[in-house]
């Protein structure tokens, strides 16, 4: 018996799929932004593809953590990416409510995740595009020590679906800080999606890639990303059950 696993896989892998030709992007003027704002926005739309391509991807995927609480992370290894792992549950909040504490709260995030000392949004490009900084927390017993992020971060919204990717980048308003390990993401996605037949409840899928430089044994991060997707969705309901609704 897999204690409703099958199940629960067929459940999660019922994403809406996106036709290839689909624009994926933001309607932007290119004429609004300079060259830099318009690569960051090109970059933000393309890893939202490469997001859309692995998540339609159903074979392959390995089982890492599955707590029959509706809480799963699977994990595959794909070209230039490494090893990706996709966690999928469902949170008892509506989608906008998410989106807001994710993508335009953005910055408030440390005040309830701990695992995060400072988030700081560079740069707004449009409304869909950020460029952003983030510093990890220095923790007791913290296996990979601190690090920092420059990211660019894009969102896409497709009917009642968001998508919210991210990736590294370069910044001239943050080069490199000394004493600091800058850290890559090389791809992270979470899908927001309501839950058939209950739209106050969100299916939440999150793909995360990361390269956390230095010297760490590859078994010591594959054990810290997926145990950090945990935790930062248990940080996450925390704060929901004690957040009114926007």
């Amino acid at each position: 018996n897999d204690g409703g696993f099958g199940t629960f896989m067929n459940k999660y892998f019922a994403l809406a799929p996106v036709a290839a030709g689909e624009k994926h992007g933001s309607e932007v003027n290119s004429s609004w932004f300079s060259n830099t704002e318009l690569s960051y926005v090109n970059q933000g739309e393309a890893t939202l593809r490469r997001a859309l391509g692995i998540l339609q991807q159903q074979d392959g995927w390995q089982t890492e953590t599955y707590q029959g609480k509706g809480e799963l992370v699977l994990s595959t290894v794909l070209p230039r990416l490494g090893k990706v792992f996709r966690m999928e549950t469902v949170l008892d909040v509506p989608v906008d409510q998410l989106y807001y504490e994710l993508f335009e709260k953005l910055e408030q995030m440390p005040e309830w995740n701990p695992t995060l000392s400072r988030v700081k949004i560079l740069q707004r490009i449009g409304k869909d595009t950020l460029l952003t900084h983030e510093i990890t927390a220095q923790r007791p017993g913290n296996l990979i020590g601190q690090r920092d992020f420059v990211s660019v971060r894009h969102c896409w919204k497709k009917e009642t679906t968001v998508y919210l990717v991210g990736t590294a980048t370069h910044s001239e308003f943050m080069p490199m800080q000394k004493g600091q390990v800058r850290a890559e993401s090389g791809l992270s996605c979470i899908v927001l999606q309501p839950l058939e037949g209950d739209q106050r409840q969100t299916r939440f899928t999150w793909l995360l890639s990361m390269d956390l430089k230095g010297w760490i044994p590859q078994s010591i991060i594959n054990h810290v990303l997926p145990q950090s997707q945990a935790d930062f969705i248990r940080h996450l309901r925390q704060h929901l059950s004690t957040t009114a609704q926007p």
